[in-house]
C-alpha cells in the first residue's frame, strides 16, 4: 500500500504535460492538427476551430470585503479579499475583473453616472476602471510608496478624490489623469496644537452637503474636524472618549452623527463642538439613576438619512451587548422615529449601503432599500414595507447554500426539459418577500446569445440536487431536489454509529447519472447508497419507498481487493465462501440479530412512514450497500442509468452491480476479478430485499474455472495458488484499517486518488515501454500482487448498442465496463423481447471479457458509427409515471435509429477509449486497434468526455498539471493542448466537466462557478453575449433651493476645486509620495472612444447637459435678482410714501 507523498503530489500537479501521438503503423504519422491522408473518416474539426477563454463567472463573491453602488447607473460592485471585482446590475447582468496584484479591494467609489469605478487595495494602490466597455479594463493605476491608504471619499459630480492615510494625513487625487495634487492636509495642522498623541488613522472623511468647501476628517482615537478648504485651516473639533468607526451627515448639514467603539451613537452640532447634542446607546440598557449605559460591542458603521414626509431612517450595523452576541447572530438595526426593528442576518455583515431616489447629498434622501452584503450571501431589505421585508434575490447566489461535492453540465438539451424544470419548481419558491421589483437593474443584457438550451446539475454535501439554467450565460435555479427525505435522521447516538463512515455530511451527493430524454436520474451518494428517481408533474404519496440492500465484497479467490482511494475506516472486503459452502448454506436473512459485527447493516435508514412527494424528481427505488463482516462499504465510484433497458449499473472497489428498477431485483453483482474473464450468462437469483455474495451469482462450476484462470499470470503465464494464507491477510487486513479518520470521506478520496495517480506515474512508464500488451496485471496471491491488485476498481460505465464478442455479425444490447487499472471488459445483455414480457421475464447477462488495456484508470467511453458520428445510447422518451394509461399508451417508445448490423468481415463501428495516460480508438467487431495517442507521461487526466462541437466529435481532456487538450476523432490528432489552470484546489478536479458545443466550467472557489469555452466560434461573438453595464441615462436634476435661500445665501455653497488643488494653485506633489501607472486600457481604450461614435455621443450629450445645467442655473439667478430689484423697489417706494408729507422734527 503506497503512502500519501506530498512530494510527489506537488510534483505531479506542476509536471508539464509531454503529449506524443502514434497511429497504428509509422505511415499515419502527421503534423498536428493536420487529417492524415489515409483517415478512415474525414474529420471536420481542425485545430484552428479551438480557442479557449473564460465567459463568464456566475456565483456569490468569495470573501468579499467591501461594497459600492451607483444610484443612478443602478450598478452593485463587490470587491473581494483576493482582488477580485465583481459587478451586478439587472437579472443576468454579471461581470467578473480581478486585479492583477491579488491583494484585498478596501473601498470602491462610483463615478456616478460616468462609467467609472475606483477601486482602492491594501496593497496602497488606486485604480480606475473603465465600465463603458463590455469587459472593464484598468484605465489608471497610483501606487502609494510612503503611506497606506486607510479611507477614500468622492464627491458628487468632481473629479477631486480625498484619500486618507494611516498617518493621519489626507491626499487629493485628479481622477481624470490620476496624478497627485500639491494640496496636503497634515494630521498636525488638522489636531489641536495642544494635543501630544497621533489621532491615528483617518477613518471618515466627507464634505458638508451644504458647504462643498468644509471637510469633515474623523480620526480613529476619536477626534472629528471640520476643516476649511479655502482657508486651510481647521474650523471646528470634536472630541469624544470612544473611538470611531464611521460618520453620518444630516443633509441639512447642520449635524453628523458617529458611532463608537463603545456602541453608543453621538450626535453633533456643527457649531457646537464642546459636547455631544444626544448620546444613545441603541443596544444598551439605560440605568435609572442616570449612570452611564453598560459597553456594548461596536457599532460598525450608521446611516443617517432624511424623508421629505416623515421621521428619518438610522441604520446601523453591530452595536449589541455583550450579553446578547452569543445568543444572536449578525443584526443590522434600523431605527425610524420611535420605532427600533433588529434584523438577524445568517453570516456576519461586511458592509452595507441605503438606497436613495437622489444621488445629491444636500435633499431630502427618501431611503427605500438597504442594501446589506453578508460573508455569504446579499440580502436587500425593502424599507417601504411594514416589516421591513426582503427582495427576491435574482442572481445564482445559493450555489454554496451546501457545499458543492459533484457537478455535470448539458448543453443542447430538450426543449420542453427548461419549462417542465421550471414549472415544479416555481412551486418551491419561499413565500413573504417584497412586491416590489428588484431595485439593482442596471445594465443591458447581452443580445448576441445562444439559442440553444443549457443546464448544470449540482450536488451538494446535504443531499441535494440542484438543476440549473444555463442559457445565454445565465445561471439560475430551476428546481432543487432534497435526496435525504427518503432517509430517516439519525437521533441517538446508536442510530450514528451505523453512518461513521462518514463524518458530518452522510447524505453527501457523490455522483449522478442524468437522462435528459427521459428525465430519469440516478444519484450515489456518499453513504454506499443510490437513488433512482422518476419526474412527474402530478404530487404523489408513497407508502413505502422500494428498497434493495445489496452484499458487495470482494474475492479473495483472486486476491484481496481495496478501494483505490484508501479512505476512513475503509478495509478490503473478507472472502466470500466457497461454491461448495455456498450450496450448503444458503445467505443469512436480513437481519442485524444474525449478523455478527455489523454485518448485514446498512449505513442509512430508509423511511418508514409515508413519504409525499411533490410534483418533480419522485423517488421510485433505493438501492443500499451493507456492512460485510465488520467493514464498512466502499464508496461508490461510477454509475450509470439507461431508461430503454430499465438497469442501472454501480461500480466500487469491490466490483459491480447491475439493478432492475422495473422490477426491482438485483440482476448481477460481481467482483472486480469476476468481471475480466468470460462467463454464461447469468440470471438474478436474488429477490427483494435480499442479499447474496457476488460468488452466489455464478454457478460453482463457472466459478472454480474462472477462479483457475485469474491465477494465471499473463506475462508468465505460471499458475500460483489462490489461497492466500490466513495470518498474512489478517496482518493486511489490519494495516489498511481505520486510517485516514481524520479527513472527510469526499477529501480524503481526493487525495488518496491523486497520490496514488502520482505516485505510480513512474512505475508505470516503465512498464509500459514498448508494445501496447506489455502491461503486465499480475493475480497472483502474493503480497506483491495483493498490493498491487489492491488499488483496482470500477471506474466507469456506457450502455450501448454493439458488439459483445470479437467477430459477432449482430448489434445487441452491451454494457461497457472500465476500471482504474485500464482494463475494459463488456457485459452482454439479453432483453425480454417485448414490453410486456420485460415485466415478467429476467434480464440476462454474460461478461464476455477484457476488449482493451491502457494505461491509467478508464476514465470515459464512447462508440462512433461507420461515419464517426457518436452513437448514443438507446433512450425511452419521458411519460409521466402518474398519468393515465391511455395517455400512457399514447407515447409509443422509441430508441435512436440503431447503425446497420455488421456486415461479415466488415467493421462498422468505432469504440473510442480514454484513460488517465492514454487513448485509444478500436474497430468493432474485429476489436483492432486502429489509433492510440499518450496524453502525457508525467502528470494524469482529471475529466474527460466525448463531446460534439461544430457537427463533429472530439475527446476534451483536462489533466492535472493544468492543460486542457481536445483530440480529434477517430483519428486521435491533437487539436488543442493549452497550459490553463494549474490544479490548485482539489474543489476544480471534482468539479470540472465539459459539454458539448465548446462548453465547460469548474467551481473556482466554494461559491463561484467559472464557465469556459474552448470554441473558437464562441470565443469570436463573446462582446456580442456579454450584457452591458453602462447605459446612457440622464442625471436627475438638481434640487431646487428655492428663492429666499436664493437671495439670503441659506442654499447649497458650491466650491471651484480646479482653483484650489490644481497645479497652479497648489502646485506638484513629490514624485517619491505615489508612482502612476498608465492601465492596459487607458491608451488605446481611450483612443478608441475618442473616435467612436459612441464616445462622441457621450461627450456630447454630457456637454449638453452641463451646458443646461449651467443655463439653468444662470436663469435661476437672473429670476433671483429681479425679484430682489422688484422686492427693493417696493419697499423703497413705501418708504417714500410714508414720509412723504412729514416735516423734519417728525422724523
Amino acid at each position: 500500500m503506497n503512502k500519501f507523498n506530498i512530494r510527489k503530489l506537488l510534483d505531479g500537479l506542476t509536471a508539464a504535460s509531454s503529449s506524443s501521438s502514434s497511429g497504428s503503423n509509422a505511415a499515419n504519422a502527421a503534423q498536428p492538427g493536420t487529417p492524415r491522408e489515409n483517415d478512415l473518416v474525414p474529420e471536420t474539426l481542425q485545430s484552428e476551430h479551438f480557442q479557449l477563454c473564460k465567459t463568464v463567472r456566475h456565483g456569490f463573491p468569495n470573501q468579499p470585503a467591501s461594497m459600492a453602488f451607483d444610484p443612478v447607473q443602478k450598478i452593485l460592485a463587490v470587491g473581494t479579499q483576493t482582488g477580485a471585482l465583481r459587478l451586478f446590475g439587472g437579472a443576468g447582468v454579471e461581470c467578473y475583473c480581478q486585479h492583477e496584484s491579488g491583494a484585498a479591494v478596501i473601498q470602491l467609489q462610483f463615478l456616478i453616472n460616468e462609467g467609472a469605478l475606483v477601486t482602492a487595495l491594501a496593497d496602497d494602490s488606486l485604480h480606475m476602471w473603465n465600465l463603458r466597455q463590455k469587459i472593464p479594463a484598468v484605465l489608471h493605476s497610483l501606487k502609494f510608496n510612503r503611506e497606506r491608504i486607510t479611507y477614500c471619499h468622492l464627491p458628487f459630480q468632481s473629479k477631486w478624490l480625498y484619500i486618507g492615510t494611516e498617518r493621519g494625513n489626507i491626499h487629493i487625487v485628479n481622477v481624470e489623469s490620476f496624478t497627485l495634487s500639491g494640496y496636503v492636509i497634515m494630521w498636525n495642522k488638522a489636531i489641536e496644537l495642544s494635543s501630544k498623541t497621533h489621532p491615528g488613522p483617518v477613518v471618515h472623511i466627507s464634505d458638508n452637503p451644504m458647504d462643498e468647501g468644509k471637510l469633515l476628517i474623523g480620526f480613529e482615537c476619536g477626534v472629528v474636524v471640520l476643516w476649511d478648504l479655502k482657508c486651510k485651516k481647521a474650523d471646528y473639533r470634536y472630541s469624544y472618549d470612544e473611538a470611531i468607526h464611521s460618520v453620518a451627515w444630516h443633509h441639512e448639514g447642520k449635524q453628523f452623527t458617529c458611532s463608537h467603539s463603545d456602541g453608543t451613537l453621538t450626535t453633533w452640532n456643527v457649531r457646537a463642538p464642546v459636547k455631544p447634542l444626544q448620546i444613545i446607546t441603541p443596544h444598551g440598557k439605560q440605568p435609572k439613576d442616570g449612570k452611564k449605559p453598560e459597553p456594548c460591542r461596536p457599532i460598525l458603521k450608521v446611516e443617517y438619512k432624511t424623508t421629505r414626509a416623515g421621521d428619518p431612517f438610522m441604520v446601523l450595523s453591530g452595536g449589541l451587548s455583550y450579553e446578547t452576541v452569543g445568543r444572536r447572530r449578525a443584526c443590522l438595526t434600523v431605527m425610524h422615529g420611535k420605532s427600533t426593528t433588529v434584523l438577524e442576518m445568517d453570516t456576519p455583515i461586511v458592509d452595507f449601503l441605503t438606497l436613495c431616489e437622489t444621488p445629491y447629498p444636500n435633499d431630502f434622501q427618501e431611503p427605500y432599500a438597504v442594501v446589506v452584503l453578508l460573508e455569504k450571501d446579499l440580502v436587500v431589505i425593502d424599507l417601504g414595507q411594514i416589516g421591513y421585508p426582503a427582495f427576491e434575490n435574482p442572481y445564482p447566489f445559493t450555489v454554496h447554500e451546501s457545499p458543492v461535492t459533484c457537478c455535470e453540465y448539458f448543453a443542447d438539451c430538450p426543449a420542453e426539459l427548461i419549462p417542465a424544470l421550471y414549472s415544479v419548481g416555481q412551486r418551491q419558491k419561499r413565500q413573504g418577500y417584497s412586491k416590489k421589483e428588484w431595485p439593482v437593474s442596471g445594465g443591458n443584457w447581452g443580445q448576441g446569445a445562444q439559442s440553444y438550451p443549457e443546464i448544470i446539475i449540482t450536488g451538494h454535501a446535504d443531499g441535494s440536487i440542484k438543476f440549473w439554467d444555463a442559457s445565454a450565460l445565465m445561471l439560475q435555479v430551476l428546481y432543487k431536489l432534497k435526496t435525504a427525505k427518503v432517509f430517516e435522521r439519525a437521533r441517538g447516538k446508536e442510530e450514528k454509529a451505523n453512518a461513521d463512515i462518514v463524518d458530518e455530511d452522510p447524505f453527501a451527493i457523490q455522483t449522478l447519472s442524468w437522462c435528459p430524454e427521459s428525465r430519469l436520474l440516478c444519484v450515489a451518494g456518499v453513504s454506499a447508497h443510490v437513488l433512482v428517481y422518476r419526474f412527474s408533474k402530478q404530487e404523489v404519496t408513497t407508502d413505502e419507498v422500494q428498497l434493495l440492500e445489496v452484499r458487495m465484497q470482494g474475492d479473495f479467490s483472486e486476491c484481496v481487493v481495496d478501494s483505490p482511494e484508501p479512505v476512513g475506516d475503509q478495509s478490503p472486503p473478507l472472502p466470500p465462501a466457497s461454491p461448495q459452502q455456498e450450496n450448503q448454506e444458503p445467505p443469512q436473512p436480513l437481519t442485524a440479530n444474525n449478523s455478527t459485527d455489523r454485518d448485514n447493516i446498512a449505513c442509512l435508514q430508509v423511511r418508514s412512514s409515508p413519504l409525499k412527494q411533490s410534483a418533480g424528481y419522485q423517488v421510485e427505488l433505493v438501492v443500499q450497500l451493507v456492512w460485510v463482516n465488520g467493514e464498512p462499504p466502499q464508496p461508490i465510484t461510477s454509475l450509470a442509468i439507461n431508461s430503454s433497458y430499465g438497469l442501472v449499473v454501480f461500480g466500487n472497489s469491490s466490483g459491480l452491480t447491475v439493478v432492475d428498477f422495473l422490477q426491482k431485483t438485483v440482476l448481477l453483482n460481481l467482483g472486480t476479478s469476476e468481471v475480466y474473464s468470460p462467463c454464461e450468462s447469468r440470471q438474478p437469483h436474488s429477490p427483494r430485499k435480499t442479499r447474496q455474495p457476488s460468488a452466489a451469482l455464478c454457478d460453482s462450476n463457472d466459478g472454480s474455472n474462472a477462479s483457475e484462470e485469474r491465477c494465471k499470470s499473463p506475462t508468465s503465464g505460471s499458475t500460483s495458488p489462490c489461497n492466500s494464507d490466513d495470518e498474512r491477510k489478517q496482518k493486511f487486513i489490519e494495516k489498511v484499517k481505520f486510517k485516514s479518520r481524520r479527513f472527510s470521506r469526499t477529501v480524503a478520496n481526493d487525495f488518496a486518488k491523486m497520490s496514488r495517480k502520482i505516485s505510480s506515474s513512474g512505475e508505470q512508464k516503465s512498464d509500459h515501454d514498448g508494445k501496447d500488451m506489455s502491461f503486465s496485471r499480475s493475480r497472483s496471491s502474493s503480497v506483491t500482487s495483493i498490493d498491487r491488485e489492491s488499488r483496482e476498481a470500477i471506474s466507469a460505465f456506457a450502455f450501448c448498442e454493439s458488439f459483445a464478442r470479437r467477430g459477432e455479425a449482430s448489434l445487441g444490447p452491451c454494457l461497457l465496463v472500465g476500471t482504474t487499472q485500464g482494463g475494459v471488459m463488456t457485459l452482454a445483455l439479453s432483453l425480454p423481447p417485448g414490453p410486456d414480457q420485460r415485466l415478467e421475464q429476467a434480464v440476462g447477462a454474460a461478461s464476455c471479457g477484457t476488449i482493451s488495456q491502457l494505461k491509467g484508470g478508464v476514465m470515459t467511453m464512447a462508440l462512433l458509427d461507420a461515419s464517426g458520428s457518436l452513437l448514443p445510447p438507446a433512450y425511452e422518451p419521458w411519460c409521466d409515471p402518474n398519468a393515465s394509461d391511455e395517455e400512457k399508451e399514447r407515447i409509443k417508445k422509441r430508441r435512436p435509429a440503431s447503425p446497420p448490423g455488421s456486415v461479415e468481415g466488415q467493421d462498422s463501428q468505432f469504440l473510442v477509449l480514454c484513460s488517465e495516460k492514454q487513448a485509444k480508438v478500436l474497430a468493432l467487431p474485429s476489436q483492432t486497434r486502429l489509433y492510440k495517442h499518450s496524453i502525457t507521461e508525467a502528470s494524469f487526466v482529471l475529466r474527460a468526455d466525448v463531446v460534439t462541437m461544430g457537427g463533429a466529435n472530439c475527446i476534451m481532456c483536462f489533466c492535472a498539471n493544468g492543460h486542457i487538450m481536445a483530440l480529434s476523432l477517430p483519428s486521435l490528432r491533437p487539436l488543442l493542448d493549452v497550459n490553463y489552470l494549474p490544479l490548485t484546489d482539489m474543489r476544480i478536479a471534482r468539479t470540472f466537466c465539459f459539454s458539448n458545443l465548446g462548453q465547460a466550467l469548474y467551481l473556482t472557489s466554494p461559491t463561484e462557478v467559472q464557465r469556459i469555452t474552448y470554441s473558437l466560434e464562441t470565443c469570436d461573438n463573446l462582446q456580442e453575449m456579454l450584457s452591458e453595464l453602462f447605459t446612457p441615462v440622464e442625471t436627475p436634476e438638481a434640487p431646487n433651493r428655492g428663492f429666499f435661500k436664493g437671495l439670503f445665501g441659506g442654499g447649497a455653497q458650491s466650491l471651484d476645486r480646479e482653483d484650489l488643488f490644481g497645479e497652479t494653485a497648489a502646485g506638484k506633489a513629490s514624485r517619491t509620495l505615489a508612482q502612476h501607472i498608465p492601465g492596459q486600457a487607458s491608451m488605446e481604450g481611450m483612443k478608441g472612444a475618442a473616435s467612436g461614435v459612441v464616445g462622441d455621443l457621450a461627450r456630447a450629450r454630457i456637454a449638453l447637459d452641463e451646458r443646461g445645467q449651467k443655463l439653468s442655473e444662470l436663469e435661476d439667478r437672473t429670476a433671483a435678482m429681479m425679484a430682489s430689484a422688484d422686492s427693493f423697489s417696493k419697499h423703497a417706494h413705501d418708504m417714500m410714501l410714508k414720509y412723504k408729507d412729514k416735516k423734519w422734527y417728525q422724523l
